[in-house]
């Protein structure tokens, strides 16, 4: 990348690396309960807890994610990766090779080179907006940018990147955006967390193989475009179907039984 880009990137990198990693210190040292009606209480502090006591890598890529992502609920300052509700799981696998694999920071700011690539492929040829194409097209490519990105980080071939990124984001095909009220809170902060882990299982199989695969990212990014336009309006972040539901639907029947 570096043959053909401007070298003020890696100045912008590594503000994007720093960002993310101020929001994910805050969200790891901050308790409470996030705003809104919901009254969600934030977990990352209480799981980095756990890793401190485990050294156990998943539970640290969790803390990563849900750290970042509740500062994204909260109203802190994130890194839109590709999303504000999406902005767990790039900085989760990213900060995870930081803190738990000792990664250089050089190489680090690449492997946000790579994110960046994969993610830009699909907001040019499809869309990353959950309005427009549900949460396949936030978390989803979030994941598939991670996937990606982790892959090269494990020194795969360019291959094995691509065949990375395409499966995290296969399997994020129909993915729906419906949050609870409306909010970035239920299921999206969850969602971004269990992503996180599915990137480093999306990338693992990729490297494991001889690279040979029959679906490509391109077409992938094709056929969620296409996903996303069919998808009934409800079901791309309006809140008018699906989980977004679940609360009027208790206080509905709670009103019936009490009839």
């Amino acid at each position: 990348v570096d043959r053909f880009e401007d070298k003020s990137l890696n100045d912008y990198l590594l503000e994007v690396f720093e960002t993310m990693e101020k929001a994910i210190n805050r969200g790891l040292n901050t308790e409470g309960v996030l705003p809104g009606r919901l009254q969600i209480k934030r977990k990352a502090k209480y799981f980095y807890n756990q890793y401190l006591k485990t050294n156990n890598f998943s539970t640290l890529l969790y803390a990563l994610s849900l750290a970042s992502s509740e500062e994204n609920a909260s109203g802190g300052i994130i890194v839109t990766a590709p999303t504000c509700g999406s902005c767990g799981v790039v900085p989760a696998a990213l900060f995870s090779f930081y803190y738990h694999l000792k990664m250089p920071k050089e190489k680090l700011i690449n492997a946000l080179k790579v994110a960046g690539l994969i993610g830009n492929l699909v907001k040019f040829n499809a869309s990353i907006s959950g309005a427009e194409v549900g949460c396949q097209g936030e978390i989803g490519v979030a994941c598939c940018m991670a996937s990606g990105m982790i892959a090269y980080l494990k020194d795969a071939r360019s291959e094995i990147i691509e065949y990375a990124s395409e499966i995290a984001l296969e399997h994020h095909l129909g993915m729906t955006c419906d949050p609870i009220d409306g909010m970035v809170q239920i299921p999206c902060i969850e969602r971004n967390a269990l992503s996180a882990q599915y990137a480093f299982n999306a990338s693992e199989y990729a490297i494991m193989t001889d690279g040979t695969h029959h679906i490509t990212l391109d077409s992938v990014i094709e056929v969620m475009n296409e996903t996303g336009k069919d998808m009934h309006s409800k079901y791309r972040e309006t809140s008018l179907g699906g989980l977004a539901l679940i609360n009027r639907k208790k206080a509905e029947d709670g009103k019936t039984r009490k009839v």
